[in-house]
């Protein structure tokens, strides 16, 4: 019930705002709105640009699908006229299940302001949280027919929260916040839905460059998703044709005792059932990929971890069926190993290793799923890294054991996720992928802005 009443809340607080907006005809009822998103080389986050506030500045996030909140640094050069605190009592503060603050330290500025609420926001580079005051202001994203990037759309009156400079430590150079996409009220695919209405799905979809100078893409709403072969860039693809669905799950924070259930995560769970090294199932032991109460077990999928980090037991068996099937991959050609580069254990010489359209030549990964005829295929240039001119490394990372501290099993990371397409449609709790584009001769940064 409270649920119901929160979002209840949203929408009024969001439809009044949107209806009364005076804005161009664009604003009218998009059904699709669009974001860049780039690859940071030297720390491998992925960013996008949102402008914000009145008068719009261009603002730097680092993009968490598992994130609760948008949260950005107020506290240096932030000036908007559109700038309000959440204050207590206020929709917006129970829409984001905030703590009323009655005094502030400071002199009133956007982030302290007195008798206004406050949220606990996240920073999940770093791993600290930050406790920020609830603000709204206005946000503006660009409009899609799916095929390339449209007109600038504004949303009045989009709740966020107002952190501190220092909350950005291990964010990438010029970031100014993070960009939360997880199953909250005020997450942005929630808000974006309550704005426009029922023509506007709950959704959204992410396509991750894998190169450091080319924008990839990301779509909240519902359309076609449009990408043009690099073989002609006048023909588009419609790669939505080539999705396959499996069922987001639900998963708890962890607890010391199987008797008790800590809280309902915001992130994105997935049922892995068996992983197949060239068609081949690898010996898992399968209670590591249940879901159980006090949250360890099971497979997320994560945008803030570069690399794909697996329980020790499932990642030494992976590696040791990757060096096993290496021959039958090379016709039985020699595939000399070198030492560990970290955070890699298992890697090899370049040299021994041929190329194909979809990277470097060597046995092909599956994620099977619980609906066993769906399965993640995963190729050379999503399970290889590139660690120097001479040296490629198995891009998948051992953790360590499963303990309380370390939840789940598996968590899907970026590098796996790069140049795939996945949508997230929240209302249906369900994932939608593709695999990688590249079977099109596509990739994310094919999308036109």
């Amino acid at each position: 019930m409270a649920s119901s009443l929160q979002f209840i809340l949203l929408s009024l607080l969001i439809f009044f705002s949107v209806s009364n907006a005076q804005s161009s005809s664009s604003n009218s009822k998009p059904k699709t709105l669009v974001l860049p998103i780039y690859k940071d080389a030297s720390t491998l986050q992925y960013l996008t640009r949102l402008n914000l506030g009145t008068p719009s500045l261009q603002t730097n996030l680092v993009v968490d699908i598992g994130g609760k909140h948008l949260w950005i640094d107020c506290s240096t050069g932030y000036q908007s006229s559109t700038y309000r605190p959440g204050h207590c009592g206020s929709a917006s503060c129970s829409v984001a299940k905030a703590d009323c603050v009655s005094l502030c330290p400071r002199p009133a500025s956007p982030g302290c302001n007195n008798n206004t609420c406050r949220v606990l926001a996240k920073n999940s580079i770093f791993g600290g949280y930050l406790i920020s005051e609830v603000a709204i202001d206005t946000i503006s994203l660009r409009a899609t027919d799916g095929s390339k990037a449209g007109s600038q759309v504004s949303i009045p009156n989009f709740i966020f929260a107002c952190a501190e400079s220092f909350d950005l430590i291990n964010l990438a150079s010029g970031a100014k916040g993070m960009l939360g996409l997880a199953k909250e009220r005020v997450s942005m695919p929630t808000q974006l839905s309550s704005a426009f209405g029922g023509s506007f799905r709950r959704k959204f979809a992410i396509c991750l460059p894998s190169n450091s100078k080319a924008n990839g893409v990301l779509f909240f709403g519902d359309s076609p998703y449009l990408f043009h072969p690099r073989y002609n860039t006048s023909k588009a693809i419609d790669v939505s044709s080539e999705f396959r669905y499996t069922k987001l799950h639900v998963n708890y924070e962890t607890t010391a005792s199987p008797r008790l259930q800590g809280a309902q995560l915001p992130e994105y769970f997935v049922k892995i059932t068996s992983i197949l090294v060239n068609q081949k199932p690898i010996p898992i032991n399968s209670t590591l990929l249940e879901f159980h109460k006090t949250g360890v077990g099971g497979s997320r999928i994560t945008t803030v971890q570069p690399y794909t980090t697996l329980e020790t037991s499932i990642y030494k068996s992976l590696a040791k069926a990757f060096d096993e099937q290496m021959l039958v991959t090379t016709g039985n050609r020699t595939v000399r190993k070198v030492g560990a580069v970290e955070p890699f254990k298992d890697c090899y010489l370049k040299q021994d290793l041929g190329m194909s359209l979809l990277g470097i030549r060597v046995p092909d990964i599956n994620l099977v799923f619980e609906n066993l005829d769906v399965n993640w295929a995963i190729f050379g240039a999503n399970s290889m890294v590139e660690v120097s001119n001479d040296v490629v490394c198995l891009g998948f990372v051992d953790r360590g054991p499963d303990t309380i501290s370390t939840s789940t099993s598996i968590d899907i990371g970026a590098h796996q996720l790069q140049d795939n397409l996945l949508q997230f449609d929240l209302a249906a709790s369900r994932l939608a992928f593709t695999s990688t584009l590249h079977l099109q001769d596509v990739e994310c940064s094919n999308f036109k802005f």
